[in-house]
C-alpha cells in the first residue's frame, strides 16, 4: 500500500512538472522573432547640383521628386507592412551607381525611382512607368533614358555619361526573375495611377536606365508627369496632388507584394 501511494504521488508530481513546462515551451515558440517587414527603397531623382528638369515656371524636378517620395514613404510606413528607405532625404547629389548600391547594401527587395522629367514637346503630359530594357520602347523613351543616364555628368570628369551600349550590357545582366518582378510592379503602377491621374499612351515602357540595373532587385522608374507641360507642373507643385500620386503608388506596392508567394514557398 505504501509503495502504491508513493507511486501515485510520484506520477502526480511528474504530471504537474510536465504541465508547468509545456506552457513555458509554448510561450517560447510564440516568442520566436518574426521575419522583418520587406524593405522598399524609394529613390527621389536628381538632387544637389543636379536639378533635373526645370519646369515652365521654374520648378525643379529634384524638389518635386523628393517631396513625392517622402509622402509615399510616409504612407507606406503608416501601413505597418513595410520598412521604407530613401536614397536621399535632403537636397544632395548622389551618383546613379550609388543609388543602386544603397538599395543593395540595405537589402531592399523593391526599388522605385521617382521623377518628373521634361520633353521638347510641351503638349505631352501624363504619368508613365519604365523598366530596364536592352532597347528603348520608342524614341521618346530613348530620349528620357539618355537624359536620366547623363545625370552623372554632375559628378565630374571621372564619371562620363553612360553610353547606350553600356546600358544594354547592364540590362542583359539583370536576372530573369528580377525582370519579371519589375514588369509585375510596373503593371501594378499603371493600373493604380490610371485610376487617379492621366497616363501617357502606352504608359508601360522600357529602356536602358542605369538606375534600374540591380540584378537582384525588381526596379521601376516612375515619371509622375512632365515639368515641360504647364498642367503637369502645376499639379505636381500641389501637396494634395502628390498625396494622390503617393496613394496610388502605395496601392501598387500593396498589389505587388500581395501577388508574391509566401516566404519558403516552392518556386
Amino acid at each position: 500500500m505504501i509503495t502504491r501511494r508513493l507511486l501515485v504521488r510520484t506520477v502526480a508530481a511528474a504530471s504537474a512538472s510536465v504541465d508547468a513546462v509545456l506552457p513555458a515551451r509554448a510561450a517560447t515558440v510564440l516568442r520566436r522573432p518574426q521575419p522583418p517587414a520587406p524593405l522598399v527603397m524609394l529613390d527621389p531623382g536628381h538632387g544637389g547640383k543636379d536639378p533635373g528638369a526645370i519646369g515652365v515656371t521654374g520648378t525643379y524636378e529634384k524638389h518635386i521628386a523628393l517631396a513625392a517620395a517622402q509622402e509615399l514613404a510616409r504612407q507606406l510606413a503608416a501601413s505597418g507592412r513595410y520598412r521604407v528607405g530613401l536614397t536621399r532625404t535632403t537636397d544632395v547629389f548622389i551618383a546613379l551607381p550609388d543609388r543602386v548600391g544603397i538599395a543593395q547594401q540595405k537589402g531592399a527587395i523593391l526599388f522605385v525611382s521617382m521623377h518628373a522629367d521634361a520633353l521638347t514637346d510641351h503638349a505631352v503630359r501624363g504619368a508613365s512607368v519604365y523598366t530596364l530594357g536592352a532597347r528603348a520602347s520608342d524614341a521618346q523613351t530613348a530620349a528620357l533614358a539618355a537624359r536620366e543616364n547623363s545625370a552623372d555628368r554632375f559628378a565630374g570628369a571621372a564619371m562620363p555619361p553612360t553610353s547606350p551600349e553600356v546600358a544594354r550590357i547592364l540590362a542583359s545582366l539583370v536576372r530573369q526573375e528580377t525582370r519579371q518582378g519589375a514588369a509585375r510592379m510596373a503593371h501594378s503602377v499603371v493600373g493604380a495611377l490610371g485610376r487617379e491621374i492621366g497616363l501617357l499612351q502606352n504608359p508601360q515602357r522600357e529602356a536602358g536606365f542605369v538606375v534600374l540595373k540591380a540584378p537582384d532587385i525588381p526596379s521601376v522608374l516612375v515619371e509622375m508627369g512632365f515639368m515641360s507641360n504647364r498642367t503637369d507642373e502645376a499639379a505636381l507643385r500641389r501637396a494634395d496632388y502628390r498625396a494622390r500620386v503617393a496613394s496610388a503608388m502605395k496601392r501598387a506596392v500593396d498589389a505587388y507584394f500581395a501577388a508574391l508567394p509566401p516566404p519558403g514557398a516552392a518556386g
